[in-house]
């Protein structure tokens, strides 16, 4: 984390223009180049404006102040961008360097954000004066210090706990976070009674319910990798339990949270199926690929592998073609492709990938593709197309 006193050297003109002047340029380089004034720090954001071109595209482009560790704990603007709230006022109750918020800005008349260390909510009001966004207001308090004492309503209340421990351990359950959500919820409640909480991917889905009851869950996944579960508690909906899956760019399914559950298969077809279906991580989060793939293809468990006899359309995830079907036989799969590449799927299917090349005389390339999995209690490997 940068200190105020570099803070301000970075914002300084001299400094600015020589980050500008050398992007593109090597960070490493940058810091031995004895020429360019605070070398050291023109690197630092220069190696972190680079990174936020995938992560934070606008906030690379706009040159904005990039702390290291705020950076990594950030959201991206590709999962910003997908909160489906807005309104006229909306508090955010944890900003960071502020990438929810400024997505917020867009959907609300007004944001009002809280982030309780003086120099980030410095560095936040900066980013957001060279992203042009003003109707973004930032407060130096602590969520729990500003709550009690607030007196205003808002439409919503946003937050996304800080989930690292006093000793960088990685929190998962809700309580453990800060803020507390769970202990401030009667207070959130009076404020506005609109909650959007942003989770860690590893948060479990049926957590939400036992803790809020009546709310909304959405799984969100970016290139099949579970990147946040959001809860949505809105008593204008009444007794709402609901659950979505979003795999951004591939789609989206949702159903009754508790909903039954459709018969299992009767029995596995290898001999029938043409069409392999690959569900996206956030149905496997959200517990829905068998409800999702209902009709579509035969599934025995929400981790496992669709198997379909026509092609399915509609599915989030992937389906690829068939080209055969056999019983897992390692001493068979050795005689046959003992020394080939191959790429390993796999699912529900108790042996690690390692462990399959040494047992199979495979390794990593190629062009062989294949995927294992355990229906009841026989293993099967499939060759894909």
């Amino acid at each position: 984390m940068i200190t105020h006193e570099e803070f301000l050297i970075i914002t300084s003109d001299e400094v600015q223009r020589a980050i500008a002047s050398a992007r593109g340029r090597d960070p490493l380089e940058v810091a031995l180049d004895r020429t360019v004034p605070h070398a050291r720090l023109v690197a630092s954001q220069l190696k972190y404006l680079a990174r936020a071109g995938r992560k934070l595209p606008h906030y690379a482009a706009a040159g904005c102040i990039l702390p290291s560790l705020a950076f990594e704990q950030s959201s991206s603007e590709e999962c910003a961008s997908s909160k489906r709230i807005g309104g006229g006022r909306v508090l955010d109750l944890t900003c960071g360097l502020g990438v929810d918020a400024w997505f917020l800005s867009r959907r609300f008349d007004r944001v009002v954000t809280l982030e309780r260390n003086p120099l980030l909510a410095e560095v936040a009001r900066e980013n957001f004066r060279r992203l042009g966004a003003e109707n973004i207001e930032v407060v130096n308090r602590a969520a729990e210090d500003y709550v009690a004492e607030c007196r205003e309503h808002f439409d919503w209340i946003y937050a996304d706990p800080d989930r690292r421990g006093a000793d960088g351990r990685k929190l998962v359950r809700l309580e453990d976070c800060s803020p507390d959500m769970v202990a401030l919820m009667p207070r959130l409640k009076e404020l506005s009674g609109r909650i959007c909480i942003k989770n860690s991917p590893l948060f479990d889905v049926d957590e939400a319910f036992r803790l809020f009851g009546a709310c909304g869950v959405e799984v969100l996944s970016v290139g099949d990798e579970c990147k946040e579960v959001v809860i949505t508690i809105d008593p204008d909906l009444g007794d709402w339990r609901r659950i979505r899956a979003v795999a951004l760019g591939r789609g989206e399914a949702s159903a009754d949270y508790g909903g039954e559950q459709p018969p299992l298969p009767q029995r596995f077809a290898a001999e029938e199926y043409r069409w392999l279906v690959i569900p996206d991580v956030a149905l496997q989060k959200a517990r829905m690929a068998r409800r999702h793939l209902e009709g579509k293809a035969d599934i025995w468990s929400d981790n496992g592998f669709g198997f379909a006899r026509e092609e399915p359309h509609d599915v989030v995830g992937r389906v690829v073609g068939i080209e055969q079907i056999t019983k897992y036989d390692p001493r068979h799969l050795k005689r046959e492709w003992k020394g080939l590449g191959a790429e390993i799927l796999k699912r529900d299917f108790p042996l690690r990938t390692e462990e399959i090349f040494r047992r199979t005389g495979l390794h990593a390339g190629g062009d062989l593709r294949l995927a294992f999995t355990k229906i009841g209690s026989d293993y099967w490997v499939i060759r894909l197309k």
